[in-house]
C-alpha cells in the first residue's frame, strides 16, 4: 500500500469517530514505520547483495586478469618460466625450487605472496581490483607445461583460478608443414626456387604439387605455412594454414573437412637448428638452467628401447656422456663409454650396453666434433678401437646391411647388400662419423632424442603404457623410416673364371607394416620413408603421435605396381596439455591455456594466505 493510500485512511477515520480514529492513526502510522523500514532494509540488502555480486564477478574477472598476464609475458620472453617466488605457498609444495625474482625493470608486483604485500593492479580500477599469482614450473623441463594460480581481487572479496599453461608449438598438430614440396636436398630441385610458399614458389620447378588424395585419412590437427593442395580426403580435425586467399587452400577436388572448412593462422616459425637442445647435457650448469642433465652420445648411436624401462645403446665413438665448459663428465646412467672386453658393460661394446631410459629428460646425439678442444674429438684417421672399420657409405655399427655366404664373395658364394641409392645430393647414405641415431623398441618412460644430422627408425616403436609413455624424436636433418632394398651378386669360378651375376632387387624388411608412437620434428628437412619408391608395397604406416617437417616427405606410391607404404596417422591427444621432454620448440610462438579450474581462494583481501 502506497503512502497516498495511508494517508487517505487516516482522514476517513477522523471524520467518522474521533477517539477511534487516533487509535487508528496511531495504529496506522506504526504500521508506516514499520513498512518503510522495512522498505530501507530491503532495499539497503539489495545494494549489498548488488555489491557482494559485483565483487564476486569483479574478483573472478580479476584472476583470469592474471592468467593473461602471465601468458603475455611468456610469449614476450620465453624464459619467463624461470620467475617467480618459490617461496610462495604454492610454489614451494609443488616443487618449484628453481624460481627466481625478477628484479629491476622486470620487478612484477604479482608475485606478491606475503600479508599486506604487493598486488598488481588492473589499469582503471584505481587498486580496487587486483591479482597476484604464484608459479608451478618444475613439469616445465619435463612437459613444457607451467601451472598458475592467480587470485583476484575486489574489494573484500578474492577469488582463485588455476591454470595450465602450455607453449603453442609443432605438435598441436599431426601434420605440419613448412613447405608443401618434396624436400629439394633429396630430389635434387633447386633450393632457392623450392623454398618459397605458393604462389611465389612454381610447382613445375620443385617436382610437381604434392596433393592430399582421395584415400587419405588425416585424423588429427592439420596446418602449413604454406598453400595446401588438397584433391580430397577426409579431414577429421581443424585444418589451417598460412596461406592468406580463401578458401585458405588450393581447390582440387572434393574433400571431407569434419571441423569446418581451412581456416587461416598465423605462421609457426621453424627454427634453424637443433643444436641449443644439447645444452640439456651440459654437467656444470646450474639448477635454474639445467635442473637435470641428459645424456650426450658422439658419432652413429644405436638405440633399442626394452619393455622393462632400459634401453640398449650402442655408440662407440663416444667418450664423455655429459661436458661442462672445460672438459668432459661420466655419468654412469647414460654408460660407460668405450671398449671395454667387449662384454656389453661398455656403449662401445659389439652388443651395447643396456641403461635405464633416462626419466623425462633427453638424449642427444652429435656428429664427431672436429675441433680438438672438445673432449669427444677423434684426430683424423683415428678408430673407436682396433678392428673398427666403416664400409663404403657405412658407419661401423651395421649400416649399411651386408651379409656373405659362401668362402670368398669375390670368387664363390654370394652377398646380399643393401642398396643406396643417392638421389639428389646424396642424402641417403650412412656416415661414419656423423651423429645419427638409430632407434626402435617397446618404449617404458618419457624421453626425447634429438640428432645432429639423422635420425632412422629402424623398427617398430610402441609404449609399454599409452597413458603414461612418450617420446619425442628431433632431426636436425630429415628423420628416415629405415626400409632397405637389397641386391644380391652371386660369383662362381668355372673354367672360364670368376663370373658375377646381381638379381632384382628387392625388400630387405619382411614386415608388413611399420608404427611409430612419437612426436617427431626434422627441422631443416623431412619425414619421409628410405627408397618409398622402390620394392613391393609395405603396408600401412601407422603413427600415432605428431609430424613437423620442413619439406613435405614421401611414404609411398600408388598405380599399377605400389611401393612403400600408405599413410595410417593419428594425433595423440594427450599432446594438448604435454610435451615430449625438454621438445624443440617454434622460433616465435604463444602460449595457450589447455586447462581452467576455480579453487579456494588462496589469499584474504588483506594479502595474507588462507
Amino acid at each position: 500500500m502506497s503512502i497516498l493510500g495511508f494517508r487517505a485512511l487516516r482522514l476517513r477515520a477522523a471524520r467518522d469517530d474521533r477517539g477511534v480514529a487516533l487509535v487508528s492513526v496511531l495504529g496506522m502510522s506504526a504500521v508506516l514505520v514499520v513498512m518503510v523500514t522495512m522498505g530501507l532494509a530491503v532495499a539497503t540488502t539489495a545494494s549489498t547483495n548488488a555489491s557482494s555480486n559485483e565483487n564476486w564477478d569483479a574478483a573472478g574477472a580479476a584472476a583470469y586478469a592474471g592468467i593473461s598476464d602471465y601468458q603475455s609475458r611468456l610469449t614476450n620472453d620465453n624464459t619467463y618460466q624461470k620467475y617467480g617466488d618459490k617461496s610462495a605457498p604454492f610454489s614451494a609444495s609443488t616443487g618449484s625450487t628453481t624460481l627466481v625474482l625478477p628484479g629491476g625493470a622486470l620487478t612484477n608486483p604479482a608475485f606478491g605472496w606475503t600479508d599486506g604485500g604487493s598486488w598488481a593492479s588492473i589499469p582503471g580500477s584505481t587498486g580496487n581490483r587486483a591479482f597476484r599469482y604464484e608459479i608451478d614450473n618444475s613439469k616445465y623441463s619435463t612437459q613444457g607445461i607451467i601451472r598458475v594460480l592467480a587470485t583476484g581481487r575486489s574489494g573484500t572479496v578474492t577469488r582463485s583460478i588455476l591454470a595450465t599453461v602450455r607453449q603453442k608449438g609443432f605438435i598441436d598438430f599431426l601434420y605440419f608443414t613448412d613447405y608443401e614440396v618434396q624436400d629439394p636436398a633429396i630430389t635434387g630441385y633447386s633450393q632457392s626456387a623450392c623454398e618459397k610458399y605458393y604462389p611465389a614458389r612454381v610447382d613445375a620447378d620443385c617436382g610437381g604439387a604434392i596433393q592430399f588424395g582421395a584415400s587419405e585419412v588425416v585424423d588429427g590437427p592439420l596446418h602449413s605455412n604454406d598453400a595446401l593442395y588438397i584433391c580430397g580426403g577426409d579431414f577429421k580435425g581443424k585444418v589451417t594454414s598460412n596461406y592468406q586467399t580463401a578458401p585458405y587452400y588450393r581447390n582440387c577436388g572434393t574433400a571431407t573437412f569434419e571441423q569446418g572448412v581451412p581456416a587461416p593462422a598465423d605462421k609457426l616459425v621453424m627454427p634453424p637448428t637443433n643444436t641449443q637442445m644439447k645444452q640439456e647435457t651440459r654437467g656444470d650448469l646450474t639448477a635454474t638452467d639445467v635442473p637435470r642433465p641428459g645424456c650426450l652420445y658422439t658419432g652413429p648411436t644405436s638405440i633399442v628401447f626394452n619393455s622393462d624401462g632400459t634401453m640398449t645403446v650402442r655408440s662407440p665413438w663416444t667418450k664423455f656422456v655429459n661436458t661442462s665448459a672445460t672438459g668432459g663428465m661420466t655419468n654412469s646412467a647414460c654408460g660407460t663409454p668405450g671398449r671395454g672386453t667387449n662384454d656389453g658393460t661398455t656403449l662401445g661394446s659389439d652388443a651395447g650396453q643396456k641403461v635405464t631410459v633416462p626419466a623425462q629428460n633427453l638424449i642427444y646425439v652429435q656428429t664427431v666434433p672436429a675441433v680438438s678442444t672438445d673432449p669427444n674429438y677423434w684426430a683424423p684417421g683415428a678408430v673407436p678401437y682396433s678392428g673398427f672399420s666403416c664400409p663404403a657409405n657405412g658407419n661401423g655399427i651395421g649400416y649399411p646391411y651386408t651379409t656373405t655366404t659362401g668362402s670368398s664373395p669375390t670368387t664363390n658364394g654370394t652377398t646380399t647388400t643393401e642398396s643406396i641409392t643417392a638421389t639428389g645430393t646424396g642424402t641417403n647414405y650412412y656416415g661414419c662419423s656423423a651423429g645419427d641415431v638409430f632407434v626402435k623398441g617397446q618404449l617404458k618412460g618419457q624421453v626425447t632424442i634429438a640428432a645432429e644430422n639423422y635420425v632412422w627408425i629402424t623398427g617398430n616403436i610402441t609404449y609399454t603404457d599409452q597413458a603414461s609413455d612418450i617420446l619425442g624424436l628431433v632431426g636436425q636433418n630429415a628423420i628416415w623410416v629405415w626400409n632397405p632394398i637389397i641386391a644380391t651378386t652371386t660369383c662362381s669360378t668355372g673354367r672360364s673364371g670368376t663370373t658375377c651375376s646381381t638379381g632384382s632387387s628387392s625388400n630387405y624388411l619382411t614386415d608388413s607394416a611399420r608404427t611409430i608412437n612419437a612426436a617427431m620434428l626434422s627441422v631443416s628437412h623431412t619425414f619421409q620413408v628410405q627408397n618409398y619408391d622402390k620394392g613391393t608395397t609395405r603396408g600401412n604406416l601407422n603413427v600415432l603421435g605428431a609430424i613437423a617437417q620442413k619439406f613435405r616427405g614421401t611414404v609411398g606410391t600408388v598405380g599399377s605396381r605400389p611401393t612403400g607404404y600408405t599413410k595410417n596417422y593419428k594425433y595423440d591427444v594427450r599432446l594438448r596439455n604435454i610435451a615430449p621432454p625438454k621438445f624443440l620448440q617454434a622460433v616465435s610462438t604463444t602460449y595457450g591455456v589447455t586447462q581452467y579450474a576455480e579453487v579456494a581462494s588462496a589469499f584474504t583481501s588483506g594479502g595474507a594466505p588462507r
